[in-house]
């Protein structure tokens, strides 16, 4: 098995292209998340600025507690909303960088299985078994790799499952809170 360094050019060259995709997911992803925190950054500013300039309008205490709690409720689904949108941008970023090492992946094991087929041509007589045990090795690799993809994958689902569930749940929650009426003290 010679490499020729023609071979090992292309070899480097597709790892540094690989390295340059999963850079710019990356950076994609940074872009898209600070866009993100400072609309929020944004929205968050002129709500509190409405939401204070309301509760310096309240004619009584009574008022000021009622507006008070009737402002819980939209901040909580906001904040759900904000973290719902980050996880997004992880999970797509993710996604997209397992995507690429997957190709990657199959690319090395598509170039390694080539790299045995000729290296059984040139190979001494009596070597097949040695060949053999290596390309059954790749496949019990990519076997286990393909396992351990699918098991992700479904721990991700469960995951992004038990997320959505959770967020719906403390947004009913605080807005169950939030209808409550407020105690007088005695």
């Amino acid at each position: 098995m010679i490499a020729t360094p023609e071979k090992l050019a292309a070899s480097n060259k597709a790892t540094v292209e690989s390295l340059l995709s999963v850079s710019a997911a990356a950076m994609a992803s940074a872009e898209r998340l600070a866009a993100l925190n400072l609309n929020t950054a944004r929205a968050m500013i002129e709500d509190s600025m409405a939401n204070l300039k309301a509760l310096t309008e309240a004619k009584d205490p009574q008022a000021f507690v009622a507006l008070q709690t009737s402002l819980v409720q939209p901040g909580a689904e906001k904040l759900v909303a904000y973290y719902r949108s980050v996880y997004e941008i992880a999970s797509q970023n993710q996604e997209e960088i397992s995507k690429l090492l997957e190709s990657q992946f199959a690319e090395l094991n598509k170039t390694m299985n080539a790299a045995l087929d000729e290296a059984a041509k040139s190979a001494p007589a009596g070597s097949d078994a040695a060949i053999s045990a290596v390309k059954s090795a790749l496949a019990a690799a990519n076997s286990t790799y393909d396992s351990v993809s699918k098991a992700a994958r479904q721990v991700v689902d469960i995951a992004e499952a038990n997320v959505s569930s959770a967020t719906s749940a403390a947004v009913k929650a605080v807005g169950a809170t939030a209808a409550k009426p407020a105690r007088k003290s005695a």
